[in-house]
């Protein structure tokens, strides 16, 4: 008979031999799905090259230009290309650099420095695209693989999870964009204006900025607000957008409270600010209040509600719905121009 030492038995039944195979097995799975998604999106991700006219004092010492870089994502096939308002912005020469070597002459089709978010175009009919997703179904923990194109031979890469959802952040203009995506997925130099992607290659936000001196804290437009700016930008070449001067925060609902108020969303908007003579305070909108529908359309999430005001026309009558301690009620509110930027 032939005796078989206990710790034997365990690495050929599931010991620290076994779990070494799944660990690598694990690692393998995860490259495979960082490799993919790369694979789906990294043809649809261009280098931009900017040069802008420099300041006079930088003239005046025989320097006509300050020159730039950043990254953008084909979002159609005729030339329609997303990226950063602050990485084309006052550019009076813009060209594409695209991952097959190509350099083409570029124009800027708008501007948004209110989201940090720009639509240029070059003139080819024939370039890979990128598929967008949906940013409203994000979750955070979630992979996400940021993609660059900072010298416009290939892509540049950095995996992590999505660390926290509708973040607050300063664009450079000094207004506040809201219901920012944060990821510890690395920004590259050069990576501004690429994409966010999920692990099937889609499209979940517009990398825009990193915390200098801080580790892991990075940021992205999220997908939906994106697609409806450069809808606006194609149509009118600027964003008009409703304003009604509240701040607010997605949560999630007491599940006693949506049944007894009838809400099948999990999630609400509540009202976190309410800023003096807006259209919200003039309605009577307060602090507090959970929002749950916008005319015709439920507002579960920050993306919900932006959506909501940024396809309103300036003026007409917007009824809010929103739950307060003692109902459900109904809020006409009539929306103005949004501030000019200071």
């Amino acid at each position: 008979m032939q005796l078989v030492h206990p710790n034997e038995d365990l690495r050929t039944a599931g010991g620290p031999a076994a779990a070494t195979t799944d660990e690598g097995a694990a690692l393998d799975a995860y490259s495979q799905t960082v490799t993919r998604a790369v694979d789906q999106l990294g043809p649809a991700v261009v280098s931009l090259g900017v040069a802008r006219q420099a300041p006079e004092r930088l003239r005046r010492r025989g320097l006509p230009e300050l020159r730039g870089s950043g990254s953008g994502v084909v979002i159609a096939p005729d030339g329609y290309i997303l990226t950063n308002s602050h990485v084309v912005h006052e550019a009076h020469r813009l060209e594409a650099r695209l991952p097959d070597g190509r350099t083409l002459r570029a124009e800027i089709v708008g501007d948004d420095p209110a989201s940090d978010l720009a639509l240029v175009r070059v003139a080819d009919g024939h370039l890979a695209t990128a598929t967008l997703g949906d940013s409203s179904r994000l979750r955070v923990g979630q992979l996400v693989v940021a993609v660059g194109n900072p010298l416009g031979f290939q892509a540049t890469v950095t995996a992590g999870v999505i660390s926290a959802l509708g973040r607050t952040l300063r664009a450079e203009s000094g207004r506040l964009i809201d219901n920012v995506i944060q990821t510890d997925a690395a920004l590259n130099p050069g990576n501004s204006g690429g994409p966010l992607a999920d692990a099937r290659g889609l499209v979940i936000g517009i990398n825009t900025a990193i915390i200098a001196g801080s580790q892991g804290l990075c940021f992205a437009i999220p997908v939906n607000t994106a697609t409806w700016v450069a809808s606006q930008l194609i149509q009118r070449g600027r964003v008009e957008r409703a304003y009604l001067g509240v701040s607010a925060e997605t949560i999630r609902l007491d599940r006693r409270i949506a049944v007894a108020a009838r809400i099948e969303a999990p999630t609400a908007v509540r009202l976190s600010e309410v800023r003096p003579d807006s259209a919200a305070a003039a309605a009577g909108l307060r602090v507090g209040d959970l929002v749950v529908r916008a005319n015709d359309r439920s507002i579960a999430t920050m993306d919900d509600l932006l959506l909501a005001l940024g396809g309103h026309q300036v003026g007409a009558t917007l009824t809010v719905e929103v739950l307060r301690g003692d109902g459900r009620h109904a809020v006409e509110t009539h929306p103005t121009a949004m501030p000019a930027e200071p």
